[in-house]
Order: C-alpha cells, then sequence, then structure tokens
C-alpha cells in the first residue's frame, strides 16, 4: 500500500536553521582549508541539495541526498567505530585521527554521523520521490567523471589538499589501485554505486517512507 507525504510546511523552522548555520561555517572553513574541489565529493553535495530541500521542502531535493548516501554514509560511521577501536576497516576515516587536521575541522566532518539521520527524518515528513534514484545516479556519474578526469590522483605527498576525489582511483589516497586498468575501475566503481549503494536504499525508501504526493 502507498502511503501520501505529509502536508508541506512540516520541517519545523529550527531545522531550517540549524541546518543553515552549520553550512554558513562548514563552508568557508572547508574552503579555506581544502579548497573548492571539495565540494565535488558526494556527500558534500548531499550536503548543498539537502540545505535547498529544507528551505524549499521538495521531495526531489529531499530524496536525491537520502537515496544517496545512506549506505555511503553508513559504512563511513562503522568505519570511524572501528578506527575509535584502535582498528581499520577500510581507511576512509583514518583522516578523523589525523593530527595535522585541526580538531574544529575534523570535527566539522562529524556531519558524515547525523546528516543520515537527518536525512531519514526529512524523508518521513516530506515524502520520497523515486525518481531520486535515476537522478542521483546520473549526478553521480557526473562527479565520478569529473573526479577522474580533472582532479588529482592519489600522492603521498598531498597533505590535506583533496585528491582522489569520490574514490576514482581506488581507495587509497597515497597511491592508485593495481588491481586493474583505471578505466575498468571507474566503471567498476559506476556500477557498484548504483547496484550496491543506491538500489538497495531506494528499495527501503520506497518501501517504509512515505511516497511523495503526486506531480
Amino acid at each position: 500500500m502507498t502511503t501520501q507525504a505529509l502536508p508541506a510546511g512540516r520541517i519545523p523552522m529550527a531545522v531550517k536553521l540549524g541546518y543553515t548555520a552549520f553550512m554558513a561555517i562548514l563552508v568557508p572553513v572547508y574552503w579555506h582549508h581544502y579548497g573548492p574541489t571539495n565540494f565535488l565529493y558526494f556527500c558534500d553535495v548531499a550536503l548543498f541539495l539537502t540545505l535547498a530541500g529544507v528551505w524549499l521542502e521538495t521531495p526531489l531535493l529531499i530524496s536525491l541526498p537520502a537515496v544517496g548516501i545512506l549506505a555511503s554514509q553508513a559504512l563511513w560511521l562503522l568505519d570511524f567505530v572501528f578506527e575509535l577501536a584502535g582498528g581499520q576497516l577500510t581507511g576512509m576515516t583514518a583522516y578523523m585521527f589525523d593530527e595535522a587536521r585541526p580538531l574544529y575541522l575534523r570535527g566539522l566532518s562529524l556531519f558524515h554521523g547525523w546528516l543520515p539521520i537527518l536525512l531519514v527524518y526529512l524523508v518521513m515528513r516530506s515524502g520520497y520521490d523515486r525518481r531520486a534514484l535515476w537522478l542521483w545516479t546520473a549526478i553521480a556519474w557526473v562527479l565520478v567523471w569529473i573526479s577522474f578526469l580533472f582532479l588529482p590522483a592519489p600522492s603521498a605527498n598531498h597533505g590535506i589538499a583533496p585528491v582522489n576525489v569520490n574514490y576514482v582511483w581506488g581507495f587509497s589516497d597515497v597511491a592508485p589501485q593495481s588491481w586493474m586498468p583505471p578505466l575498468a575501475w571507474v566503471a567498476t566503481e559506476m556500477i557498484a554505486l548504483l547496484v550496491v549503494l543506491y538500489l538497495p536504499v531506494h528499495l527501503l525508501l520506497r518501501r517504509y517512507a512515505p511516497a511523495a504526493p503526486a506531480r
């Protein structure tokens, strides 16, 4: 049975203002330390879509980051717990324990932990727009190609500057993967993003979240 979304205007002003204040801090700080290319990460694109979504209360704008990052941010959280316990799962959160990065900068990155919770809340308030799966996939694939063709590859001496954005060269920021040719890796990543990360979340949201109002 398909349920309908709650009426418009259901996102509290406190949520809108609190999230906007966070973005007003994060954007200039990230720009200063990381530069503009950092905002091409999937999770950072999701931040801006969420900002637009909370103010416009448009189900599609909220559904896009929800279907796009819920799975990957769950993995981020799991990896972070492993790192806190002294172990390592994927290494994707190792930067959170890098003392070369100021503590406040690492603290801002904790949004990876609470943003998925906020997105689930927002989707339940506004409804899930099923178009989000294919539109987000298209956005992600464009970002993959931009990252691969124009942004820096892994480097042992990159400091905190963004390299290997969106993991288009493998899982390491120090050296490219050597399992397969680079283009094969990019093609594999594009398929894996859809099949492993986006499609399962889409099916869950379609099953358990209210449906967005009919267009």
